[in-house]
């Protein structure tokens, strides 16, 4: 589902005239002319240029948080994307009357900064089974939460996906995510996650059958290298909340974020291909792609994925020494069935140790409005993108692996609707890192993005918000 927004080819900013005297009022007592002025050369090769107070560059969940939080304080800005609708990486397709996320997304409603500025009910949450099913040893095993699925835990006490003292370690785990503040959690002395679940006591029977393919999935990271901060805040995140899908698609909440800007602010399909740094502080200007120039008086928010970032800046960014970390990619594969083997809302895990799926749901199952009546939408994620096999082969090497889970039979009759690769999926957060970045980079310049704080959807708006809050506190002290 795309926004309504309409492509633009000259920018231009449309900002009531009351919100903007506000502004002008409380921060910097600028005329308001200044603020909103589209400047045309009488040469007609000269490039236009657009003035307005703030230009996001982005309109990812980062851009959106923080278009949010300078419109709830009356700051004119531009969002500019370069795509064709708000989102980024949170994007929705529609193939063949069934709903396609762009890779396997998941939308945890125990998020905080999530809680702050989403409408939930407006989202229309489908919900997971709160747990997940285990393919090992040719069957599949339940891993329960017994807080809310008791009698399916203690059935499951003496499963093959690790031992009644694991299950009791998985207890004393979330009491101790639980007691913990986020701030705390997210700037404490930290482990790749594998080696925080030995020295915890975990055995690798249920580190390898479960926790490798339930948190490999969601970092993308099957070898658990991921810094344990960011294990416990999912932890903690899961505990408070649910595993969900919006009804119309995973796209549903940026564009909900986005419907709250004014329409006029948002600029699409307009690549940015440059950012210049002038000697005043609070004049910065970026470049579109098709040459136009946009303005900012108070300060620029780069809200955009790292490698973006790297290409934007062309070496202004002064980054440490160190070996740079290749992204986290994923390939996620959807088909159409008559019928699903299974009933349940829940996420099939991989833990046989064997083949190229890591999980896979029946979409359908947990959001019937992902597909037409009667029909099944089969979600299956790879982690990688599976480089220099073709979509072809990689179909069909699914298609092989999930046939020894559910038959042949079943399996074969299933429809490949499209494969998405996302070599930029999440970004590589092993340790050592930082995960509350200062969001000033530079004179005027503003960082924020998942890369620039937590690789989860809850990191990427807070660094937004943070980025906003950055700019307009150092503005208004500049006009004191």
């Amino acid at each position: 589902m795309n926004l309504i927004f309409s492509p633009v080819t000259k920018p231009s900013l449309l900002y009531p005239s009351h919100k903007l005297n506000n502004y002008n009022h409380h921060y910097f007592k600028f005329k308001p002319h200044c603020l909103q002025t589209t400047i045309s050369s009488p040469l007609t090769d000269a490039q236009p240029k657009t003035k307005t107070g703030v230009i996001i560059i982005g309109a990812g969940l980062a851009g959106l948080a923080a278009a949010t939080h300078l419109h709830s304080e009356n700051i004119p800005f531009l969002l500019v994307e370069a795509s064709d609708a708000a989102g980024g990486r949170v994007r929705t397709d529609v193939v063949d009357g069934f709903t396609l996320d762009r890779g396997f997304q998941i939308f945890i409603t125990g998020y905080p900064e999530a809680k702050k500025l989403l409408d939930y009910e407006a989202l229309n949450l489908q919900k997971f089974y709160s747990g997940a099913f285990v393919y090992f040893n040719g069957g599949f095993h339940t891993v329960a939460d017994p807080l809310r699925h008791f009698s399916d835990a203690i059935i499951s006490l003496t499963n093959p996906i690790g031992s009644v003292f694991d299950k009791l370690l998985i207890g004393l785990t979330r009491i101790r995510v639980l007691s913990r503040p986020d701030n705390e959690i997210l700037s404490a002395n930290e482990v790749p996650i594998i080696d925080l679940l030995g020295k915890t006591g975990f055995s690798e029977s249920i580190i390898d059958r479960f926790f490798r393919p339930f948190f490999g999935g969601i970092f993308f990271d099957s070898e658990l290298q991921t810094t344990s901060r960011l294990f416990d805040f999912i932890f903690k995140c899961l505990a408070l909340g649910d595993n969900t899908l919006p009804a119309i698609g995973i796209s549903a909440i940026p564009e909900q974020l986005a419907r709250k800007l004014p329409p006029s602010s948002i600029l699409l399909n307009s690549k940015v291909v440059s950012i210049d740094f002038e000697e005043l502080r609070t004049k910065t200007s970026v470049k579109l792609e098709n040459g136009d120039i946009l303005k900012s008086e108070l300060g620029v928010i780069i809200a955009v994925e790292e490698p973006e970032v790297e290409k934007l800046l062309a070496g202004k960014l002064v980054t440490k020494p160190g070996k740079k970390r290749p992204a986290r990619s994923t390939a996620c594969l959807y088909f159409s069935a008559d019928r699903a083997p299974i009933s349940e809302p829940v996420l099939l895990l991989n833990g046989s140790g064997k083949g190229i799926v890591n999980n896979m749901f029946f979409a359908t199952n947990v959001a019937p409005s992902y597909g037409p009546p009667g029909k099944t939408l089969v979600s299956v994620s790879v982690i990688g993108t599976c480089e220099g096999v073709s979509d072809d082969d990689l179909t069909a090497k699914v298609v092989r692996e999930l046939s020894g889970w559910f038959g042949d039979s079943i399996v074969e009759s299933w429809k490949h609707l499209r494969t998405y690769r996302i070599e930029f999926a999440q970004p590589d957060q092993c340790p050592p890192t930082d995960l509350m970045k200062d969001s000033k980079i530079g004179s005027g310049v503003y960082m924020c993005g998942d890369h620039w704080n937590s690789a989860t959807f809850d990191g990427a708006l807070v660094s937004g918000r943070i980025a906003a809050e950055a700019l307009l506190k150092e503005r208004a002290l500049a006009s004191l």
